[in-house]
């Protein structure tokens, strides 16, 4: 194989290694924030501090690589940006975390894969997404869909006979002793809803992302602006929620201020920029739509390090949620492959790149318009 080959079926496969990336990120966001609410960590707190690293440690990147690329602020990106802030660094976390008192890092990790469906809905409604009913690829798009949010449903109504797995028989008595006082709290209804609720508005985060972008384009800044927005909005939340409870705003050297910073960092500062990227090419509802994979990470850790047990009604809804998915990516494949063969090359430039070639050409046509102006009044 060439070295053009190469190079060609990389630039193919960035995005989906970029993807796989963001979901291990996710899965190991899930297993130490899981931990450190085990632990008594405020999850009010902790949506705060984790936008507040990630805005500390994505400005100077900004700052430095996109002052000569970085748009001018208008009124109206201002207003999307306290907009993100609020829809998934304050609402969707802070759902997202109350709901896991009431279930399992699993059961959380797995109804998000409704996440891909609701975006997909809102992508259509948006017109992101083209929808012809006659058309297979569509007709695939439209039963993913339905098939993501019935395995949700099974996960949520549906428990059956545990599954026991051979490295948990040995820690039998630990996980009577670590899980026996949680149990008692769980409540798969109130943290389902809860769970549904903080997708939805993850979803709407993703499609005002994508057309953000459009006019700021800007990925490093805007992630930070976003994080920083939601750190500003998340404290005056928790000032009203938490009035008076000062403790909950210490931090030690423990797995919470290890979740503060691998969350703000991985899951909040590189995967709204990574997202950022993939979006421009291959639509918010492609960046969503691998989320099954962070299930099954979690699935499979959380037993080990959180001590969690499996039931047949998750492993099946799991199963099922997984299907829809790649009925999803199926017919997400079909739309990508007629605009595929007019510009590859463009779709595996970096945003950097893309951003620069822009910029080359404002000021090409700011030339043109300045010698044109000179030639009418040499005339």
């Amino acid at each position: 194989m060439s070295k053009e080959s190469l190079l060609k079926l990389y630039g193919h496969a960035k995005p989906y290694l970029a993807v796989i990336c963001l979901q291990f990120g996710y899965a190991g966001s899930a297993i130490i924030a899981k931990s450190a609410l085990n632990s008594g960590m405020s999850h009010y707190t902790f949506a705060v501090y984790r936008n507040l690293f990630a805005a500390v440690t994505f400005a100077p990147f900004a700052v430095v690589l996109e002052r000569k690329i970085r748009p001018k602020m208008t009124f109206s990106v201002i207003w999307r940006i306290f907009l993100l802030g609020l829809l998934e660094p304050v609402l969707d976390q802070n759902l997202y975390y109350e709901a896991m008192k009431y279930t399992t890092a699993t059961f959380a990790t797995a109804m998000t894969n409704m996440l891909p469906a609701l975006t997909f809905l809102l992508a259509c409604l948006f017109r992101m997404e083209k929808i012809k009913i006659k058309e297979i690829r569509s007709q695939a798009k439209i039963m993913g869909t339905i098939v993501t949010v019935g395995g949700a449903m099974i996960m949520t109504l549906i428990k059956g006979p545990s599954i026991g797995l051979p490295w948990m028989k040995d820690n039998a008595a630990n996980v009577h002793n670590t899980t026996s006082s949680a149990t008692t709290n769980q409540d798969p209804v109130k943290g389902s809803i809860m769970i549904t609720a903080g997708c939805l508005c993850w979803a709407g985060f993703y499609i005002l992302q994508a057309m953000t972008l459009k006019s700021y384009p800007a990925g490093l800044s805007l992630t930070s602006l976003i994080c920083m927005s939601g750190a500003l909005q998340g404290t005056v939340v928790t000032l009203v929620a938490q009035r008076g409870n000062a403790r909950i705003w210490a931090i030690h050297w423990d797995n919470i201020l290890l979740s503060y910073v691998y969350s703000g960092i991985i899951t909040s500062g590189v995967a709204y920029y990574v997202s950022g990227i993939i979006m421009r090419t291959k639509g918010p509802v492609f960046v969503t739509a691998f989320s099954p994979l962070s299930m099954v990470i979690v699935a499979i850790l959380s037993t080990f390090i959180l001590s969690e047990k499996l039931n047949f009604g998750r492993v099946f809804g799991a199963f099922v949620i997984v299907v829809g998915l790649y009925l999803v990516i199926w017919g997400k494949g079909k739309d990508a492959k007629p605009s595929s063969s007019t510009s590859n090359n463009e779709q595996i430039l970096p945003i950097d790149q893309q951003l620069s070639d822009i910029n080359l050409d404002k000021n090409q046509q700011e030339i043109d318009a300045t010698k044109a102006n000179s030639g009418e009044n040499a005339v």
